[in-house]
């Protein structure tokens, strides 16, 4: 097992003080905003609170004046309207929302998704040849997709047909000649940059009401009501849990718990998901099955399930997803096998800091997945590639936050045929001829970013607790910092000098159990996947996680661990 590198959140001593007495917090929960950039009172009260009144006004997204009038135009002259979406859990998402706000205002509309493994990503030209053969319409609204569609835009145009795009990713190429590119990215306003697709296509939909509802009648229609489509889409595409997006999905998972929406919850039974789902559940439980599907090929079932109005036929379509997402990952586990092998054959951590790797017999649906688990190996930009019989090369990339995508492919632009995505997972493809200069090109690039840093995984702990002060107030007061997801990771905590009590318990799927003790205070403590590791004799540090588990009718605290150590001084802690 790599070596963790323990590393206190630094906070100022005075804020944390101040802010424990002015909003009766516990001074870890004090210490973890103060980290965090809370350490104002007024700014951290007003990130616990979370207000759906506290979003901004959505006419300050760019373009979204133009979008929202030749949307009123269409939905008055009953244009045939199209929602281009995408094949994953934001672009799904992002559809159905856009779909069911249309159809409860009246419009004429339909859905479209291209099709992953023929067409590609996004607004495509075949895909869009597609749309436009089968649907016919007046107005294509794209939703998580199209910012740099520049060519299908102009085919649209040529075909008589208005394109307005909606989207989030960052631009990596000429802006789309649309009737309005509606994409926080290209704006002024910092604070909304970070939205997911489906948060764009919230924006939409709200700036869209506030219009209609200045002429008589009012549309009928409560956008609080797909909060839990907004929050599905904003966790699964993992964009920052703060800001605007905090509170979305604050919202967005109380409706999730009793939704409305039929597909929803047949996902939801069918996964075996219980009354109060968090953001872990969306990205670890419902996520992958709504994007299997679509990595393995069609996505339109997934978006049959979310605007399905029939029960029998939401049962159906979420038996049908479940046994997807038990195909991807007997794929994946396949696919990881072959590229750790492919990797281990010449992998040397002074040598390569940016990984790439291609094999002809790799799924192109399941590549984003598996650099994700080849990021957490080594703690490198990884590229997994999925190489085509017509000589080109499909893939998706993952990183560290040390190393920003987007700004190191735009350098590897001339042997790319297409990139895009964020700064920490993107898209590209390039032609079998430049894959050997692009691996030593991202690679050179990547030393030069890396090469100086210290890349072994970091435990962020949020505070030292004393044992004592691991009790069930602590447990409650965290409850309000929730959802818990990117750049608002879930608090880790560490205590000094546990002794073990008793011996330590080896359980089912490598499992660890131990009984921790220290202050006179008696804890449960279990690690996943620490069954073989050596437990070091005499006192331990523990870094973990707080959980309240409920076993045999019996509810207590438990520590589920992180990492483990021998006890050591305070002095050696790196700040």
């Amino acid at each position: 097992m790599n070596e963790k590198i323990w590393r206190l959140a630094a906070a100022d001593e005075q804020h944390i003080a101040a802010l424990a007495t002015a909003l009766q917090l516990p001074q870890p929960v004090a210490r973890l905003l103060a980290s965090r950039g809370y350490a104002d009172p007024a700014k951290a009260a007003h990130f616990l609170r979370a207000r759906l009144s506290d979003l901004s006004d959505p006419e300050r997204l760019p373009n979204i004046g133009s979008a929202v009038a030749r949307l009123a135009a269409a939905l008055a002259a009953h244009e045939k309207i199209v929602v281009f979406g995408d094949y994953d859990a934001d672009g799904l998402t992002s559809t159905a929302l856009l779909v069911h706000v249309l159809r409860a205002l009246g419009g004429s509309v339909e859905a479209f998704i291209p099709q992953r493994l023929d067409e590609g990503y996004g607004l495509s030209v075949p895909a869009l040849e597609r749309c436009i053969e089968q649907h016919q319409p007046h107005l294509i609204v794209t939703v998580d997709c199209g910012t740099c569609a520049t060519e299908a835009v102009r085919h649209a145009q040529s075909a008589g047909v208005a394109v307005i795009v909606t989207d989030h990713h960052d631009a990596a190429g000429e802006i789309a000649p649309a009737l309005a590119v509606v994409n926080p990215k290209l704006g002024t306003e910092t604070g909304l940059r970070q939205l997911a697709g489906v948060g764009v296509a919230f924006k939409l939909c709200h700036a869209l009401l506030k219009q209609l509802r200045r002429t008589p009648p009012h549309p009928p229609v409560d956008l609080k009501q797909y909060l839990d489509l907004v929050a599905i889409g904003t966790v699964a595409d993992v964009v920052p849990l703060v800001g605007e997006n905090r509170i979305l999905v604050r919202h967005g998972l109380l409706r999730l718990a009793d939704t409305a929406n039929l597909g929803l919850r047949a996902l939801m039974n069918v996964a075996g998901l219980g009354e109060n789902p968090d953001a872990w559940h969306i990205g670890f439980v419902l996520g992958p099955r709504l994007n299997a599907v679509g990595r393995l090929g069609k996505a339109d079932k997934v978006l049959e399930l979310l605007l399905t109005a029939d029960p029998g036929r939401a049962h159906d379509l979420a038996e049908q997803l479940n046994a997807a997402n038990l195909e991807r990952q007997t794929i994946e586990k396949r696919m990881v096998v072959e590229a750790l092998s492919e990797i281990e054959a010449f992998f040397q951590p002074t040598e390569h800091f940016g990984l790439v790797v291609a094999n002809a017999g790799w799924h192109p649906g399941i590549v984003g997945i598996v650099a994700a688990r080849l990021v957490q190996r080594y703690r490198r930009p990884s590229i997994v590639l999925a190489q085509e019989p017509d000589g080109t090369c499909r893939g998706s990339c993952r990183s560290i936050e040390e190393f920003q995508l987007v700004e190191h492919l735009a350098q590897c632009a001339d042997l790319l045929t297409r990139y895009g995505g964020h700064s920490l997972a993107a898209g590209l493809s390039l032609s079998t001829v430049n894959l050997a200069a692009f691996k030593t090109r991202f690679n050179e690039l990547a030393r030069r970013t890396l090469g100086n840093l210290d890349l072994r995984p970091t435990l962020r702990l949020d505070a030292w607790l004393p044992p004592r002060g691991i009790n069930d107030d602590l447990h409650d007061a965290l409850e309000g910092l929730r959802p818990f997801g990117h750049q608002h990771p879930e608090p880790i905590w560490a205590a000094r000098g546990m002794r073990i009590v008793g011996q330590p318990r080896r359980m089912a799927k490598e499992t660890l159990g131990l009984t921790l003790a220290g202050e006179g205070t008696l804890l449960r403590a279990i690690g996943f996947g620490m069954a073989q590791r050596q437990i070091p004799d005499g006192p331990l540090d523990v870094a973990f996680q707080l959980r309240r588990q409920t076993w045999k009718g019996v509810t207590a605290l438990q520590l589920q661990l992180l990492d483990f150590r021998p006890a050591q001084p305070t002095e050696h802690d790196t700040p």
